[in-house]
């Protein structure tokens, strides 16, 4: 398996956020972020070009690709700092919406079980922790309610008809990363407590097969894509189970080696169906910013390589050389 080259390339990145997050997660070094650098990139300034006074960009907070709920959390998986006044703002405006009461009054209790589209509520939830927002009593309340929401098996679902046995992978994946942001935050074992189950929801499927016949689930769990939003695949649920650290489980390992095997012969990765339409586009599911439209995704590359590092299967004399 390549490191070097991928490895080179990240480094040279025109977004600062990359070159940093490469420093930190792959080569292991102890390096502080630039804010001032951070807010440079040309990803980070189209994220939060166009925001109004409110806080929001002109649209609903939720709205495909373009509203704050999504463009917040590229914008702290890319390093935009606690506390950065722009992201707070826009990080209320998500906040008023799901912690309203048009909102709440929406989530449906079927047969004894809550069907909320709980990847909202998870997203939402590790942007505001990330952003250093976990004290806000809105966040408090949006952690609880996931785990009151939280299904027997661990996991979510939204779909009015399914039949409790079975949660989504889709809704289940951002509240099991936004959970885990909020134990960080907090030190709450009751938040720990319920990103594990989730985790585990995961990894008796060995992320990606039925328990019933052993096939796999959707094909197209099994490419990457940048970013996911609320989509579900297997490397970005290699990426939050290394973030609470079960990556190394055994059942984790036919997905890793389904990653590693994805890498190219240049050392990278590249994305596969976009969910998101090119910036100017008309209709729906127009993006922000530009994430790639062909060839290698920088996103994806240094993800992988974050995995594969917590996984163990990068030496680290490899990352030392790079």
């Amino acid at each position: 398996m390549q490191v070097e080259p991928a490895v080179e390339w990240l480094l040279s990145s025109a977004e600062p956020a990359i070159a940093y997050l490469t420093r930190r997660d792959v080569l292991g070094k102890d390096v502080e972020a630039d804010p001032d650098r951070i807010l440079s990139g040309p990803i980070v300034r189209a994220l939060l070009r166009g925001q109004k006074r409110d806080g929001g960009f002109g649209v609903h907070a939720y709205k495909k690709w373009t509203g704050a709920h999504w463009r917040l959390v590229s914008l702290v998986e890319l390093a935009v700092r606690a506390g950065e006044p722009r992201a707070v703002a826009a990080a209320d405006t998500v906040l008023q919406w799901l912690t309203g009461a048009g909102h709440r009054r929406g989530v449906k209790v079927v047969d004894g079980l809550a069907r909320p589209c709980a990847s909202m509520e998870g997203n939402a939830l590790a942007v505001c922790c990330r952003l250093g927002l976990a004290e806000d009593p809105r966040v408090t309340l949006l952690a609880e309610s996931l785990v009151e929401w939280q299904w027997p098996d661990g996991g979510w679902n939204c779909d009015l008809r399914a039949s409790g046995r079975r949660s989504s992978f889709h809704e289940t994946l951002p509240p099991a990363w936004g959970l885990h942001e909020y134990w960080l935050a907090t030190g709450e074992e009751w938040a720990r407590g319920a990103a594990d189950r989730a985790a585990e929801l995961f990894l008796e499927h060995g992320l990606f097969r039925s328990l019933t016949t052993g096939e796999v689930i959707d094909q197209s769990w099994l490419v990457p894509h940048y970013p996911p939003y609320w989509h579900y695949d297997v490397p970005q649920a290699l990426l939050v189970l290394s973030r609470l650290g079960r990556v190394r489980d055994p059942r984790a390992r036919e997905a890793l080696d389904l990653l590693v095997g994805l890498q190219r012969d240049d050392g990278r990765w590249h994305a596969g169906k976009r969910w998101w339409r090119a910036v100017g586009g008309d209709g729906t599911g127009v993006e922000a910013v530009d994430w790639g439209r062909r060839g290698p995704s920088d996103m994806i590359t240094l993800n992988a390589l974050r995995v594969l590092r917590s996984a163990g299967r990068v030496a680290e004399p490899a990352l030392a050389t790079a």
